[in-house]
């Protein structure tokens, strides 16, 4: 009997409705059908089968009334395992290397964690593997390894392979062995990982969880296929590797990200305000009406209703939403929108606009943009400047071809060690001196040098300080609501400015309030969203002083 195809099938309920989820897994499932459509990667129906079946006929629930009966998996578990195991590169291993499984509590996830990891050590096929489970306390890592040696235990056949030790379990016909592991770079650097089991990740702290995150990853190198699998609700952790990897996932699930190993799972609710409907948390509980009830979420909901701290509880840990949380900002597709149109300079003539800017502190990127309002459509102008020492370094740092970006006009070398403002006010004068277009205010950071602002200010241009933060929410949001309508445009097609706009992520703090707050953030370490942040300037100048120039910046007659 031909086995099922069970991403198609999940991803079939999906489209018609009949099973219930957010945003992000429906984009996940598209990412993953297109792919296989467009041979990007490509599906292994016996490697997913294998792993199934191995799940269903010898893992067994190791607690619970269920226990200790063999583990039933429902269609989205089938659909996860299959993409884990089945989806395959062109050298036929396996396209994911990082899973990140994101849903509410009391879903299964120590269950499927474990069984994963039994199938890792006992049945993958690898000889000398390396598990661990990773937590940033001892005891917290120990859970997670208690749920995967219990649930070998539980089945005869598989508890005849493995021996206990002190501190690790052994599988002497595979010279294969698994332990749990707390923080600690010393201990883990050469760990030589297969497997690598991360539990709770939101809750990992800062600094520390960063690290230990990439020393782990950084060991993944000397396995041809290994497997990170970090399995989590959503946390209150700010800063952190939680953080970071929901970043990087929405940037993938955008179509913003060149990475092609990471697998996000992001079972979470869509409209924080509905956090106590049900059908909502079906979005963020996949197992509902199977490992959780909905009466028992009912109850934890009239809790919720009843006090602040239990309601920021229940949005976390069964909503899946982090009191402030960073994710990609916009989807390929929109920042598409906002390029490929041409518009000269030389057609805007004896136009008003007005102006933000983004002065480097030191040797970072300095933007300058003018938003230009015709029609109904806001056009953007951007103009970069590096260092002309930097621009070498910058150009490794970055991976992005500053000299080239140079040659096509969208970026000028300007002084040696550090940025020579002047040039910046060179550029606006040109504005008005060549093209008779008059930026009639400019929003600049507050941090900005101010004998630059004072030297603009002696050219005759109006400065105003933007503190760029969380109140500048109503100005993101705007900017965002008009770039998806298409009324935002870029009229150079500049290719710098459309890194830094898929280089941008927002953090949101959440909390209970039906508006949120945001404010815009990079989304790696590295990244850039310098001509963003200038743009948001402009669009912060378009709305305090609309109502005494709209008349001039409409640009009408």
């Amino acid at each position: 009997m031909t086995s099922k195809n069970y991403i198609l099938t999940y991803y079939q309920q999906i489209k018609d409705g009949s099973v219930t989820v957010g945003k992000w897994i429906e984009r996940w499932y598209e990412y993953i059908v297109h792919g296989l459509e467009e041979k990007r990667f490509f599906f292994d129906q016996k490697k997913a089968a294998r792993a199934i079946a191995f799940i269903q006929q010898y893992c067994r629930h190791h607690e619970g009334p269920l226990a200790p009966q063999l583990i039933t998996l429902e269609v989205w578990q089938k659909a996860l395992i299959s993409v884990i195991f089945g989806v395959i590169d062109k050298d036929g291993l396996r396209q994911f290397r990082e899973v990140l499984v994101v849903m509410g509590r009391k879903n299964g996830k120590t269950l499927l964690d474990a069984a994963i990891a039994v199938y890792m050590m006992i049945a993958d096929g690898e000889y000398g593997a390396r598990a661990f489970f990773v937590a940033s306390r001892l005891d917290q890592a120990r859970l997670a390894f208690e749920a995967f040696f219990q649930m070998i235990s539980k089945e005869p056949k598989l508890a005849a392979k493995a021996k206990k030790r002190r501190t690790d379990v052994y599988f002497a016909e595979s010279n294969s062995s698994a332990m749990p592991v707390a923080f600690s770079e010393r201990k883990s650097d050469g760990a030589n990982p297969s497997y690598v089991s991360l539990d709770e990740l939101a809750s990992w702290r800062g600094e520390a969880g960063l690290k230990q995150y990439e020393v782990f990853k950084s060991a993944l190198g000397a396995r041809k296929q290994p497997l990170m699998f970090g399995i989590t609700t959503a946390g209150y952790e700010n800063e952190s590797i939680y953080d970071e990897l929901m970043k990087r996932s929405t940037a993938v699930l955008n179509g913003t990200s060149k990475e092609t190993r990471l697998a996000p799972f992001l079972y979470m609710i869509d409209d924080p305000e509905k956090w106590n409907d049900i059908n909502e948390l079906r979005k963020a509980n996949p197992n509902l009406g199977v490992s959780t009830t909905v009466d028992y979420l009912l109850e934890e909901i009239n809790v919720a209703e009843g006090s602040l701290s239990k309601k920021y509880e229940f949005l976390t840990k069964y909503c899946c939403v982090k009191q402030t949380a960073s994710r990609s900002w916009f989807s390929a597709e929109e920042v598409r929108k906002m390029f490929g149109h041409r518009l000269r300079l030389e057609d805007l003539k004896n136009h008003y606009c007005l102006a933000g800017v983004d002065l480097s502190q030191s040797t970072d990127l300095t933007s300058a943009c003018i938003a230009l309002q015709k029609d109904d459509v806001i056009w953007i102008h951007s103009h970069f400047w590096l260092p002309e020492n930097r621009i070498e370094e910058a150009t490794r740092r970055d991976g992005i071809p500053y000299r080239i970006m140079m040659d096509r006009g969208f970026l000028s070398a300007s002084g040696t060690e550090f940025i020579n403002t002047n040039d910046v006010l060179e550029w606006f004068k040109s504005l008005v001196r060549d093209y008779k277009i008059y930026p009639l205010q400019v929003g600049y950071d507050r941090y900005s040098a101010q004998e630059w602002v004072q030297l603009m200010e002696k050219a005759s241009f109006h400065m105003e300080s933007v503190f760029q933060g969380w109140n500048l929410t109503g100005i993101e949001d705007t900017f965002e609501g008009m770039l998806r309508e298409g009324r935002i445009r870029d009229m150079d097609d500049n290719d710098l400015l459309k890194i830094h706009m898929m280089d941008a992520a927002q953090q949101i703090e959440t909390g209970t309030s039906a508006h949120p707050r945001k404010k815009l953030v990079k989304l790696s370490k590295n990244a850039h969203v310098d001509g963003v942040a200038a743009i948001l300037d402009a669009m912060c100048m378009r709305a305090t002083h609309w109502a005494e120039m709209g008349r001039r910046l409409m640009n009408a007659g």
